[in-house]
Parts: structure tokens; C-alpha cells; sequence
């Protein structure tokens, strides 16, 4: 028995910023689109996440190599290697998109208030006054670790997937046997399991955090340890969100003749019933609390992150010891970031609440092919990481998930220009 619990220690030990950051993926943005992707098609975009495991793996390594050789993180490589232009537009983007993102978990929030019977125009305010206590007051580590903990309710999916007894040969065809449907919903999906299953904000966050963990070369084997780990746990449980809904709510539809799920209208409340061959009636209670506690939690972390990494690309003094004068910017942009995004939230009608979350994820799918570009051309130059570059198995994963994304976000693109036409 004590061997056992030395093993078990020994293995969380290594689990750090790698096992953090996939948690962090298990926000509103990835329960809603991996809900929605089960609930629509079933188990045919399961083999979507077996692809994304390969990626999802090389991206988060490449990230954590490059900030322990370095010792620095993305936003300064990119400052150091592309020049203030490229800097600036990145960062521009990495605000704004992770600006989107906040704005998704307060509509998170406002969606499990809603369940709850509390208006969003109450829950939203008083989880934004929240969120700057939590950040302003506590150490972020502590708020990091509690909210992870708190993320175990996610696991209710694997039972509630288990027990609403799926065809267990309909899901290895799904996870196996790449499938393409003609509906045009379909490649949207897609794009948004890509977006919030690798998405850009991750990389910036793990490698800031692998620097600040104080990780050097040495530690790259359980740098490698930490992300593949990490990594498998949020696809496994992406994967059974994906199983519980199709198990369900996918299956409802085709016993009963009624339309499949439209992502366009669908409410929050639709994808608690993944949940009822678990909890039954207390299904949406329980859905409220796991998007509650991951609104929250990404609300908290994802604006101070943005803050630290603008400020780390352009070299402009960052940190919450500091006072407002001293760091005008870092506040700004942290302040800035949170109250942009609860207001987006408060001035969307509650019906596109859902609708906003899960696009954000598929702009998310668009973008990330320009940032993983940037870190391979920087992952390959000797003079930045010595004898550490990229093999050439990493350099045929990374391009090749650059381009196939690139392609599947352009076809994306062009549908959407040319659907009114």
C-alpha cells in the first residue's frame, strides 16, 4: 500500500502547468462545444479528438521546451524574433480574442444563474466584483489549484456516459473511422473542437508558466510527462462529454423523430439532460454548478494571464505588487479585459448567450494556425534554442496541424462570405 500512494505522489508531483492549462480547456467555451458536437452528430466527430491528442501533445511540448531553454515566454520570443509590428498585431488579437473568451464564461455564468432562478443582470456584476476579489486578494496559485479540484465535477460526464449505456461499436466507428457530413454545421463544429480543444491563449499561458515554475532543460522529461498527461485527460474527458450527449440527447432525437439540436437556438438548459442517467432530476443543477465553477475560474485566470503576456511582449512593467502608477498598463488591460467582457454579456439578448460561446470557439479554430507558424519558425532557429530545435517527427505534427487547420478555417471562411450569395 505505501508503494502505491509513493507512486501516486510521485506522479502528481510532475503534474504542473501542462495539467493546469488542459484543465484551464475545460471551460463554458469546451463544455458547450463539446456538448453541442454530441448532441448534434453523435459519435461522428469522436475521431476529431483522436487526431487533436497528437496535436494537442506536440503544440503544448513545443511551448513547454521553448520556455524551459529560453527561459522566456511566447509573447517575448515573438518580440525578440519578429519585431515590434508582428508583436503588436499578435497581441492585439491574443486581447481581443481572449476578450471573446472572457466574455463566453461570464455568459457561462449568466447562463447557470439563469437555471438557478438569478437574472444574469444580478450574477454577472456580482461575479465580476468576484472575480477582481479573488484576483486582487489571493494568490493566483491558490485560485488556480481550488477551481482545478472544483473541475473534478466534470467527471460526472464519464458516469453519466457509461451509464446511459451507448452502442459501444457506433463509438469506436466514431473515435476510428473519419466521417465528413454533408451537414454544413458539421465543419463549423469542427473548427470549434479544434479552437477550444489547442486553444492560442493555452500556449502563451503554459510556456509563461513553465518559466515561472523557474523549469530549465533538465526538466524536460517531466516538462514531456506533465503535458502528455495532461493532455490525455482533457481529450478523455472531452471525448465522454461528446459520448454523454449523443448517448442522450443525440439518441432523443432519432427515437423520436424530433429535429436535431440547432446550435443557433439551443439554451444551456438542453445540454443538461447528458446528465439525468447520472444525477436524474438534479441533472440541471448539476450542469449550472460545472459551467458556474468553469465561468468563474477561466474569468479569473484568463484576464490577469492576457495582461502579464501584452506586457511581457512589449517589456512594460507588470505585476499585481505593484501599485496603479506604477503599472498603469498591466491594470488596464487586466481591468479592461474583464468589464469589456461583462458587459458584452449583459448586452446580448439571452437567447444567443449559448450562440456566443460556441462561435467564439470557432474564431479561436481560425486563428490559432498564425500563432502555431510563429512558434514553429521560432522552435526551428538554433540561435534561439541551441540543440533543443524541433525533431523532424515534431516539425511533420506541427505543420501538418498548421496547414490541415489553415485549410478547414478558410473553407470556413469562404462558406461563411458566400452563404448569402
Amino acid at each position: 500500500m505505501r508503494r502505491t500512494w509513493r507512486i501516486l505522489l510521485a506522479f502528481f508531483a510532475v503534474l504542473g502547468p501542462g495539467f493546469v492549462t488542459a484543465s484551464a480547456g475545460n471551460d463554458v467555451g469546451g463544455i458547450a462545444t463539446y456538448s453541442a458536437a454530441g448532441a448534434r452528430f453523435g459519435y461522428a466527430t469522436l475521431w476529431t479528438l483522436l487526431a487533436l491528442t497528437v496535436s494537442l501533445i506536440v503544440v503544448q511540448e513545443m511551448a513547454g521546451r521553448m520556455g524551459a531553454v529560453t527561459g522566456q515566454g511566447l509573447a517575448g520570443l515573438i518580440r525578440e524574433n519578429f519585431g515590434l509590428r508582428t508583436t503588436f498585431l499578435a497581441m492585439l488579437a491574443l486581447f481581443f480574442i481572449n476578450t471573446g473568451i472572457t466574455a463566453t464564461e461570464f455568459a457561462g455564468i449568466g447562463a447557470a444563474s439563469e437555471i438557478f432562478g438569478v437574472s444574469r443582470y444580478i450574477a454577472v456584476p456580482l461575479a465580476t466584483v468576484l472575480v477582481f476579489l479573488f484576483v486582487l486578494r489571493l494568490p493566483n496559485k491558490i485560485v488556480e489549484r481550488v477551481f482545478v479540484v472544483l473541475s473534478l465535477v466534470y467527471l460526472a460526464y464519464i458516469w453519466s456516459a457509461l451509464l446511459a449505456h451507448p452502442n459501444w461499436g457506433d463509438v469506436a466507428r466514431g473515435t476510428f473511422v473519419p466521417v465528413i457530413e454533408k451537414d454544413p454545421a458539421f465543419l463549423v463544429t469542427v473548427v470549434g473542437l479544434i479552437g477550444t480543444t489547442i486553444s492560442p491563449y493555452m500556449q502563451f499561458f503554459l510556456q509563461s508558466a513553465v518559466v515561472d515554475k523557474g523549469s530549465r532543460a533538465r526538466d524536460l522529461p517531466a516538462i514531456r510527462i506533465d503535458v502528455a498527461v495532461g493532455s490525455l485527460l482533457a481529450i478523455v474527458l472531452a471525448g465522454f462529454m461528446i459520448i454523454a450527449n449523443g448517448a442522450t440527447i443525440y439518441q432523443a432525437s432519432l427515437h423520436t423523430g424530433k429535429p436535431l439540436l440547432n446550435i443557433d437556438t439551443a439554451q444551456a438548459q438542453d445540454f443538461a439532460i447528458a446528465l439525468q442517467p447520472l444525477v436524474g432530476k438534479f441533472a440541471e443543477t448539476l450542469f449550472a454548478f460545472g459551467i458556474l465553477n468553469a465561468g468563474i475560474f477561466t474569468a479569473t485566470v484568463l484576464p490577469l494571464s492576457t495582461a502579464y503576456i501584452v506586457c511581457e511582449a512589449f517589456g512594460v512593467e507588470a505585476s499585481l505588487d505593484r501599485r496603479f502608477r506604477e503599472a498603469p498598463i498591466f491594470y488596464i488591460l487586466f481591468g479592461g479585459a474583464i468589464l469589456l467582457g461583462a458587459a458584452l454579456v449583459l448586452l446580448v439578448p439571452k437567447e444567443s448567450l449559448l450562440k456566443l460561446i460556441f462561435y467564439a470557439q470557432v474564431v479561436q479554430g481560425v486563428l490559432l494556425p498564425f500563432e502555431l507558424v510563429l512558434m514553429l519558425i521560432v522552435i526551428n532557429r538554433p540561435r534561439v534554442m541551441g540543440r533543443y530545435v524541433n525533431t523532424r517527427l515534431g516539425n511533420v505534427v506541427g505543420w501538418a496541424t498548421a496547414v490541415v487547420i489553415g485549410i478547414l478555417a478558410l473553407v470556413y471562411v469562404w462558406q461563411s462570405l458566400t452563404a448569402g450569395g
